[in-house]
């Protein structure tokens, strides 16, 4: 008897490209190795991305049996999908696995959703295989891993927490030409890879499902396996890599692995890119590997994960035992060698409060960190710690279901079925008052630190002031109505933040600049720019920001900070510029501020300096332009600012 396979993996898309479904690929690939008649099951194309539900529907007719890999951004469909399926056959047998099948009340999940028949826990290659195995059957008490609902109507749940801990019994559906049929069938596709080169997590983040499934134990692929994967991304001319490791850089070979694609870009131009997560400690050797990395253009920037500098929130949240002095020499070193990072930091973590939140990214910018700071908004992942009722009731978590949106996604994409977040926006230390400001306080950093709209005079007065980041920040985010361009961003803000709470959006949309999702902070810089209020900010900024006493009243206040600001005002990257700009100046802003950015020390002098900004070396001639390539493209990089040098 011969059984037609159903594959669904329905990924995010960006910018055009599309992930190849490396989940159901790693199935499909596992099961034709090793079941006993391969040649009785046919596997249909998987399908990848957001289609039509008729049209989802037309492709699994037929199928015997339809695997799904479900996550936070394709639940919802991919159930549409599997009710309206069983309601076609009957007889088709639907299977769920993936992040987003609950550990808890797994029979409440069955129940609900009736049409689905096997449930899958953890890793599926296995459960995969012995269910193909029994599908004449239908009998599945020997396949681990999975719930169902047997014949007397009760929920049985298999032996679970099966893990493969040999890794190359696992074959590559790359190089096993599983994707072959999918490539072939959509050339102009702009395919992703997702890679792994290992399983598992030592780390048990409560945010965090890697951990909670991983059993503290990292297991290995095969190296020469991996270096052939390389191989096939070169020749497929596959751009960007998407490493699916927790911690990348744990293991002393992955300087090998990161060298190796390294040889590879320089030798064929391929892989262009490989985006990781790098360890949360050992500092050396991740300095080594982003070494490599950045020499290559190979990473775009190094993620520097802290999430809180608040000590009973990292103890809450099960982090604890990652050092925050490892970020910190990280830091230092990666801004020596001119490397760009960035920092995730999370809001509305339990035990934060709004002040410890807004100290911690006071220091974080003081430690160091001058490139971008991502703030992330706290969602509940489903099979997480904190996913567990009692956890949330410990700390008071409330949550509100906010729409997924991708950020700089398309606001022209419109789905039949939305997928939904359990953002939070409460805790018992954090009231959603204090979140919302808090969430302005973000975006207020992002806007005026991390977009370098007046990094430059924020620099010199934290130094020469000794005036924390958290001050001057807050300067600026409650400025008085009689500053009114800046006054009003920061009411643009609040009203965001108080909509988030209410399940709004998290992000901006515009029709006008370039029809995307953007970044609240983002869109106000590109509003002010293009709409002629950039001198008017900078003078409310500049008034605000010289009420600030100096230490005994120096002499040099008022002409350094004005420097300072005339500086940051020419050196911001705009569109319709192609020259060579002379900037004169008393003070010698430009050489102090980019020391204080590369962690040196260079005192503040008062002479005849002119600093050359080279304004022709990038040029826009639109403001749509200059959007997507300086706003939204540099947003990791904090790329702008024009290259400048400082001539006495």
């Amino acid at each position: 008897m011969h059984y037609k396979v159903g594959l669904v993996q329905i990924n995010n898309s960006f910018s055009g490209q599309n992930y190849l479904p490396y989940s159901v690929g790693l199935l499909q690939s596992y099961a034709q190795k090793y079941l006993t008649r391969a040649v009785d099951f046919k596997f249909c194309i998987p399908i990848y991305k957001r289609i039509k539900l008729k049209q989802a529907q037309s492709r699994l007719l037929g199928c015997d049996i339809v695997f799904f890999s479900v996550y936070a951004w394709n639940i919802n469909l991919s159930l549409e999908i599997a009710k309206q399926l069983k309601l076609i056959n009957k007889d088709v047998i639907i299977v769920f696995g993936g992040p987003q099948v609950p550990f808890n009340d797994i029979s409440g999940f069955l129940r609900k959703h009736f049409y689905i028949d096997i449930a899958c826990h953890g890793e599926g290659e296995v459960p995969f295989l012995k269910i193909l195995e029994n599908i004449e059957a239908k009998d599945w008490s020997g396949v681990p891993n999975i719930s169902y609902i047997s014949k007397d109507g009760k929920v049985t749940n298999n032996k679970c927490g099966v893990r493969a801990t040999d890794l190359s019994v696992i074959p590559s559906p790359y190089l096993e030409g599983v994707f072959d049929r999918l490539m072939k069938t959509n050339p102009k596709e702009n395919w992703v890879a997702l890679w792994e080169t290992n399983r598992g997590c030592p780390f048990t983040c409560a945010y965090c499902v890697w951990g909670a499934c991983a059993n503290n134990k990292i297991y290995q692929r095969n190296i020469s396996q991996l270096f052939q994967e390389i191989d096939w991304f070169r020749k497929k001319r596959i751009e960007f890599i998407f490493c699916c490791d927790a911690n990348f850089g744990i293991l002393p070979r992955d300087i090998e692995i990161a060298r190796y694609a390294a040889k590879s870009k320089a030798r064929f131009g391929y892989p262009k890119a490989l985006s990781v997560q790098n360890t949360k400690n050992s500092s050396n050797r991740i300095y080594d590997l982003y070494e490599i990395m950045a020499g290559a253009k190979l990473s775009k920037g190094v993620s520097l994960a802290i999430q809180s500098m608040n000590p009973k929130t990292l103890k809450a949240i099960n982090r604890e035992n990652i050092r925050t002095s490892t970020f910190q020499e990280l830091q230092k070193q990666f801004n020596r060698k001119g490397v760009e990072t960035f920092t995730d930091v999370i809001l509305g973590l339990p035990a934060e409060t709004y002040s410890s939140f807004v100290d911690g990214v006071s220091n974080i910018i003081s430690n160091g960190q001058h490139n971008r700071i991502q703030f992330n908004n706290l969602s509940i992942l489903t099979g997480s710690e904190m996913d567990n009722a009692a956890y949330r009731k410990k700390y008071g978590i409330v949550t509100v279901n906010n729409k997924l949106i991708n950020i700089h996604g398309s606001i022209s994409d419109k789905n039949e079925i939305d997928e939904f977040q359990r953002l939070v926006m409460a805790t018992k230390a954090m009231p959603k008052e204090d979140w919302i400001k808090a969430r302005v306080f973000g975006w207020t950093a992002g806007l005026f630190y991390f977009n370098k709209i007046l990094q430059i005079p924020l620099v010199l007065l934290h130094k020469k002031c000794g005036a924390s980041y958290r001050m001057l920040i807050e300067r600026l985010m409650f400025a008085g109505r009689r500053y009114s361009v800046i006054s009003g961003i920061m009411e643009t803000f609040k009203k965001k933040a108080i909509d988030i709470t209410k399940g709004g959006n998290e992000f901006a949309q515009s029709k006008k600049w370039l029809s995307i999702w953007w970044p609240p902070d983002e869109l106000s810089m590109i509003e002010c720019c293009s709409g002629g209020k950039l001198d008017a900010l900078f003078a409310e900024a500049e008034d605000i920001l010289s009420k600030i006493t100096w230490p005994n009243s120096s002499k040099h206040a008022k002409g350094a900070l004005f420097d300072a600001f005339t500086l940051n005002k020419k050196v911001l990257k705009l569109p319709f510029h192609n020259d060579i700009l002379n900037v004169e100046l008393s003070y010698n802003i430009w050489s102090y501020y980019r020391n204080v950015i590369y962690s040196e020390n260079v005192p503040l002098k008062k002479g005849d300096f002119v600093v050359k900004i080279d304004r022709r070396s990038e040029k826009w001639n639109s403001w749509e332009d200059w959007c997507r390539e300086v706003i939204w493209y540099g947003n990791k990089r904090g790329a702008y600012l024009y290259p400048a040098r400082e001539l006495q």
